[in-house]
């Protein structure tokens, strides 16, 4: 097994693994643009902050719940549209088209005139945002070694905050968000560019038949070492592409994905991931973005909500910077059970003293505000990240790009009904109490994964397939 998870490729492999992932680096950033800008449009049109004197465009709460959840609403039929495609033309072609709707939501939001405008280009970035996930999550656990690819993936996170940091950095200057919209249109083509220069995944190209340049592509990714060096790992992948004795009977029955999902070695992993992207999204905020400067000025912290949201960003950006180091030290398991954890108390304590400790507000508001930005910062160490590695990692072979496709589509579910009803929430139930019920929930799930939650770190993607057979 040892020789598998290590196969003493030099410096130059590495390097090279990171040239071909930043393909998905750089998708990521665009993504995070894509997830801000309802938060800056909100902000300034919802509460008719815009520094442009020309922009007459309004925006009522319930039309700004509705901009901020088309944007997850929309995801799944961008994920379904890539499924039908990735297996036809690959990931990074898949990656490549997936920046020209984001392209045009960005021109598309930089024009609006009215409100249905901007419906239109959140329904467009959803669909931009639904189908990069499978063929860059695909192609991310796809292209490394085992024991980079948790370090690798994981950094996907921080470019995907980068992104979200540039944008709210930029608006935070000059508070016009159609200028900020418009510069930020330079991510959607340079990722074009990075694209164009990474090679395809040996994986896929070995499903196309294509022996002979899987192998030159892997050659590549490995720093270009010779087919005898990488040879090892080369079989290995043919051997995982090709069915086992027990399951080819069944091989041609069993190419549906709906059959495939009702297998156990499917099935299960399929469970634990959606039960993971709820709880991901639940813990990491994700779906509350897009309201961040009225929860902010909710606490009643004497700071400026724009710039408090590019701290929190930055917090992102640190915290995704630690996972890339602390996964492969600690585990995927132990980052998540201490991460869901302590970010559960916090919500608990944010809830507690805003409904309870009333009497010293001036206090409790700062209070307040570092418990939040605390649980920023320790999701995007632990939870946040691995939900999006995890999802490369455990679903085999034959069913990989179909079931990151729907994952990834039922994640975004999650987060269009979180993001939609969490003001009608927040007033049925009163803003504080929000966050005790959000930390009550995670405690809970601490205990489902303390008992479900394999470690994957350093495992080859044949142990994984392994463990849930």
């Amino acid at each position: 097994m040892d020789e598998n998870k290590n196969y003493q490729y030099d410096i130059k492999s590495t390097l090279a693994q990171c040239w071909a992932i930043s393909g998905v680096w750089f998708l990521q950033l665009e993504l995070g643009v894509l997830v801000m800008i309802s938060t800056i449009v909100i902000g300034a049109l919802e509460n008719n902050k815009s520094k442009d004197v020309k922009d007459i465009l309004t925006m009522t709460s319930e039309e700004a719940s509705w901009f901020a959840s088309l944007l997850y609403l929309f995801t799944p039929l961008g994920n379904v549209i890539s499924s039908l495609l990735l297996d036809r033309i690959g990931h990074k072609k898949c990656m490549i088209l997936t920046n020209i709707p984001c392209l045009m939501a960005h021109i598309m939001t930089y024009f609006a005139e009215n409100v249905t405008m901007l419906y239109a280009s959140s329904i467009l970035m959803a669909l931009g945002m639904g189908f990069s996930n499978a063929p860059s999550l695909g192609y991310a656990g796809e292209v490394c070694e085992p024991k980079l690819r948790g370090a690798l993936t994981s950094a996907l996170n921080i470019f995907y905050y980068a992104g979200s940091i540039i944008l709210t950095i930029l608006y935070s200057f000059n508070m016009q968000w159609r200028l900020t919209v418009l510069m930020t249109t330079v991510f959607p083509i340079l990722n074009i560019i990075v694209l164009l220069t990474t090679p395809d995944s040996p994986m896929w190209l070995l499903t196309k038949g294509k022996h002979s340049k899987a192998h030159r592509n892997l050659s590549k990714l490995r720093g270009k070492v010779s087919y005898d060096k990488c040879e090892n790992e080369f079989q290995e992948m043919v051997r995982y592409n090709m069915p086992t004795n027990d399951d080819e009977p069944h091989h041609k029955e069993n190419t549906n994905i709906w059959k495939q999902i009702v297998e156990p070695e499917v099935l299960r992993p399929f469970r634990l991931m959606m039960i993971y992207f709820f709880y991901m999204n639940l813990i990491s905020g994700l779906p509350f973005m897009p309201y961040l400067v009225p929860i902010l000025n909710k606490f009643a912290t004497p700071v400026n909500a724009e710039w408090t949201i590019s701290f929190a960003m930055f917090l992102s950006i640190i915290g995704s910077l630690a996972a890339v180091f602390l996964i492969r030290i600690l585990g995927k398991r132990f980052l998540t059970l201490f991460t869901l954890s302590v970010c559960s108390i916090f919500y608990i304590l944010i809830g507690l003293i805003g409904v309870y400790w009333t009497n010293a507000e001036p206090i409790t508001s700062w209070i307040v505000l570092l418990l939040f930005l605390s649980t920023i910062l320790i999701s995007s160490i632990g939870i946040t990240p691995i939900s999006w590695t995890l999802v490369t990692e455990i679903f085999p072979a034959k069913s990989r790009n179909n079931l990151c496709s729907i994952c990834t589509g039922l994640c975004f579910v999650i987060t269009f009904v979180i993001t939609k009803y969490y003001p009608e929430f927040s007033t049925l139930v009163d803003f504080y109490n929000v966050f005790t019920i959000i930390g009550i929930i995670g405690l809970f799930g601490c205990i489902y994964f303390y008992f479900c939650l394999p470690e994957t770190e350093n495992k080859t993607l044949q142990e994984i397939t392994e463990f849930f057979k």
